[in-house]
């Protein structure tokens, strides 16, 4: 005879929310152009430092980072407690999201946009209130103005967004701060600032606009993403929930000790950043001698809004050796940054034009 054992349950709201989806083909590819990741490995000097921190990594690192946090508000000029750390800045972006809102509360977004948006909204228990982009596949402005409500919360805006690799300029981001009320944060999600040709600088809008919250990564120009780094600048009052709500030893010593190299090394970041510029260039320029339009991108990848045969174009690319992400029935994003990669999607869209659709 069985008995019948009543397991614990999830939160409703976990349940239901939605799956982050995975590139297809990433591990047996020959060139992974389907994450954002730098196509440039870390320099000696991160390495180094990587490999000096390990010799001590049966220690706890600093409670919350401290040297790094120091390195950074001195670079940023802001105070120390107008920083945090985290492991990414999507660690950080859910500390906000626990911080400020839950349920009951809503948080606006654009969409299509960075997909782990909604994921972490549903988690903090709060509602997502996604805005379709332009036809320009850009924030819409106004839009996003007028869908806050007295439950909004937080307004997130991903500058350049992810993955249409489009950029709103400094005017439309203070238009859009000056049309959401100031009890509501805004959430200026920067992680791809440092490719970007409009270089709006969220650090310096936050001087004017007390309810901004600036996150920022190590993962993409740094080239870091295996080691998870990323910090978050907010007005210190503004910060200090957040500061509250941190978990203690949130980043690693080998992690800090990495990022803190990184920041001393602008040449090997404005390596990784000319390598994507030229990049976008080249498959963007070889896209459109095959009659395919791209945006302008801010972002380590370009995007290609082929619609309903995003699946069929990520195949193509599979099959001749690169991974891409496809999001189904809109489009395709590509990383750039190794110009092999980028050779062997131009022969992969080839041959998917010259296949009949479907």
């Amino acid at each position: 005879m069985t008995r019948t054992i009543a397991l614990p349950r999830a939160r409703p709201e976990i349940d239901a929310l939605p799956a982050y989806s995975k590139a297809s083909g990433a591990a047996t590819v020959r060139w992974r152009a389907s994450s954002n990741e730098s196509t440039i490995a870390p320099s000696p000097a991160v390495v180094e430092a990587i490999a000096r921190a390990g010799e001590h990594g049966h220690l706890y690192p600093t409670l919350f980072a401290d040297d790094l946090v120091a390195a950074l508000a001195e670079r940023l000029s802001v105070p120390a407690d107008a920083v945090l750390t985290g492991a990414g800045s999507l660690a950080l972006l859910q500390q906000v999201l626990t911080a400020y809102t839950g349920p009951g509360t809503e948080v606006v977004h654009a969409w299509r946009s960075y997909e782990a948006y909604p994921i972490l909204i549903g988690i903090a228990g709060a509602t997502a209130v996604p805005v379709p982009l332009d036809a320009q596949h850009r924030h819409d402005v106004d839009a996003m103005i007028a869908a806050v409500t007295p439950r909004t919360r937080a307004v997130l805006v991903c500058n350049p967004n992810n993955p249409t690799g489009t950029e709103l300029t400094e005017a439309e981001v203070r238009r859009l701060l000056d049309g959401v009320p100031s009890h509501v944060l805004v959430i200026l999600d920067e992680a791809y600032r440092e490719f970007a040709e409009e270089q709006v600088d969220g650090v310096e809008l936050l001087r004017e606009y007390p309810n901004v919250v600036v996150l920022r990564t190590f993962s993409k120009a740094y080239g870091l993403a295996g080691l998870r780094v990323g910090y978050a600048i907010a007005y210190s009052a503004v910060a200090a929930p957040l500061h509250a709500a941190a978990p203690p030893f949130g980043l690693s010593s080998v992690a800090e000790a990495a990022a803190c190299a990184a920041l001393t090394d602008a040449g090997h970041t404005d390596r990784i950043v000319e390598s994507v510029r030229d990049g976008r260039r080249h498959l963007r320029s070889g896209l459109a001698d095959r009659g395919i339009r791209t945006p302008t991108s801010g972002g380590n990848f370009v995007w290609i809004p082929i619609g309903d045969r995003a699946a069929e174009l990520e195949a193509a690319c599979v099959a001749h050796g690169v991974s891409v992400r496809a999001f189904a029935g809109e489009g395709v994003r590509v990383t750039v940054g190794n110009r092999d990669a980028e050779d062997a999607v131009l022969a992969a869209v080839d041959h998917f034009t010259a296949q009949p659709a479907g």
